[in-house]
């Protein structure tokens, strides 16, 4: 699917592997020869975030500058002469939402990093942000008032995102298009039923927007929870 996607950048979330244990079929991806690796300090099997591009980069970076984000290794950045390209895997809040307090707080230290990126280039983040924005986003919004990702509170960081000058590219292309999701619990043939959640975001710097060609959802590609999600950019 990545050779018929043939994309400039790809960002992978999750990735639970540190760079020397990349499996070398990914290493070889055809036409991706400049990887980056995130991983978190002494946890293997956890977190993790990839970018890869058919271009080298103007410049790299790891993390969003503050320690305590840091060493869950959640973020990459990659400068390219007309945009920054964010690689994120934002942290869930966890069974009986146990980390909602950890993420309020990355929340706002990211939409901070975000911002100080913007006042400079424009962004673009690629990420599974582990939050589904509003009602549309998930087919039983009800039942999941309290479920992590879709708390009150990672609504409103989501939100206070998109008031930071920033827009969520899909539902900028389609804002009232329903049951679009790009991930599904393995349980109860949620997949097939298509009981999902929208999970993973392209965001944009508002001033992207004229060059906005399309933000799809590739629901049929398969080998995860998650589906991917392609960007078209014409910059």
């Amino acid at each position: 699917w990545i050779q018929e996607e043939a994309p400039d950048v790809l960002c992978l979330q999750e990735t639970k592997c540190v760079g020397p244990a990349v499996p070398p079929e990914v290493r070889a991806l055809p036409g991706l020869p400049h990887q980056f690796w995130a991983s978190p300090e002494g946890r293997p099997g956890y977190s993790g975030v990839g970018l890869l591009a058919r271009h080298e980069p103007l410049s790299v970076t790891y993390g969003i500058g503050e320690e305590e984000h840091d060493r869950e290794g959640r973020v990459v950045t990659a400068e390219f002469p007309a945009l920054y390209v964010v690689a994120a895997y934002v942290p869930n809040s966890g069974r009986g939402l146990v980390r909602l307090d950890y993420r309020r707080r990355w929340d706002a230290a990211f939409r901070g990093y975000l911002a100080r990126l913007d006042a400079r280039k424009p962004v673009a983040l690629c990420g599974d942000l582990n939050v589904a924005h509003q009602e549309l986003d998930l087919r039983h919004p009800r039942a999941n008032r309290r479920s992590a990702g879709f708390t009150a509170e990672e609504r409103e960081g989501f939100g206070a995102l998109l008031e930071a000058g920033f827009l969520d590219s899909f539902r900028h292309l389609y804002p009232a298009l329903p049951h679009a999701y790009t991930f599904w619990t393995y349980l109860g043939g949620a997949r097939q039923r298509n009981v999902g959640w929208r999970l993973d975001y392209f965001v944009l710097s508002r001033r992207l927007a004229p060059a906005l060609c399309d933000s799809k959802i590739r629901s049929r590609v398969l080998g995860s929870d998650h589906c991917p999600i392609t960007l078209l950019l014409a910059l």
